[in-house]
């Protein structure tokens, strides 16, 4: 269960790009959430409502450690729009210029840029169909279903279809059909894709275990490194998402990923 206090569960309501995130602060008094609590809190009619939840901890050999977990309960690893979100806030209430975050996905570093945003080396791409992971051994950049898509994991599963016209598809349909595709046994987010420049993708998304986001930090990065693979753009791409735009960088030491943040309001669970 999770530690409720009897005033309540104070939390963080944030956003990057319209893609929106419940942050619990479990620094100081330690938080987990079970599955019955985050989806309650997710009920967008008679909870909070959010795409993803963050809780923030304390950490060994990091200034924080973070936890993540989609709409329906479900655990996740990776969330950069969230990672992001959580970072700008920490350094503006510390004054720190650059974190180390422990989660799932490994230590990730945090900058604060030049222009005020803040970046997050997502860590490397994971292109082995074992570390995706897919359910058997084949090559991730083609799979064999309709489309050719391409599989990559970004602490969580990506599957990357490029498409004529990301519009014109009925993301609500084709998303849950191949989340629960039978190669992925983790399940996993969809995103349907169109190279518009050498260095510029417009791009949709179907997150697992949430649905049809505003954008999405992991998949714009997963499709980024998708065309890259490809030979589609440069290795510098700007990602053009239904809430706005994100610039992904997959360099030497992992993929970059900045754009901006949002703190919408404070508030107290008592559900």
């Amino acid at each position: 269960m999770t530690r409720t206090p009897a005033s309540g569960l104070p939390f963080m309501k944030m956003h990057g790009l319209g893609n929106d995130f419940v942050v619990l602060d479990g620094r100081t008094d330690p938080v987990r959430p079970d599955e019955a609590l985050v989806a309650a809190m997710a009920d967008r009619h008679r909870g909070v409502g959010f795409d993803q939840l963050a809780v923030i901890g304390p950490a060994e050999g990091a200034d924080i450690a973070l936890a993540f977990w989609n709409a329906d309960g479900s655990p996740s690893a990776a969330c950069g729009n969230a990672t992001r979100c959580i970072a700008d806030r920490v350094m503006a209430e510390t004054g720190a210029e650059a974190l180390r975050i422990e989660t799932g996905r490994g230590v990730l570093h945090a900058l604060r840029t030049e222009t005020g945003l803040v970046s997050v080396n997502m860590g490397q791409p994971q292109t082995e169909w074992s570390a995706v992971p897919l359910a058997e051994a084949m090559d991730t950049l083609e799979l064999p279903i309709d489309g050719r898509p391409t599989a990559t994991g970004m602490g969580n599963p990506h599957c990357t279809f490029f498409v004529d016209d990301p519009e014109a598809v009925d993301l609500a349909s084709f998303g849950p059909v191949h989340e629960h595709h039978p190669l992925f046994p983790e399940r996993t987010n969809v995103q349907v894709a169109r190279v518009t420049g050498p260095d510029r993708i417009r791009m949709r998304v179907w997150e697992r275990g949430t649905g049809i986001t505003l954008a999405s930090g992991s998949s714009s990065c997963a499709t980024a490194v998708a065309a890259v693979r490809r030979g589609l753009v440069s290795r510098e791409v700007t990602m053009v998402l239904d809430g706005g735009e994100l610039a992904i960088r997959w360099a030497d030491d992992g993929v970059w990923m900045a754009g901006p943040t949002a703190h919408v309001f404070d508030g107290v669970w008592h559900g």
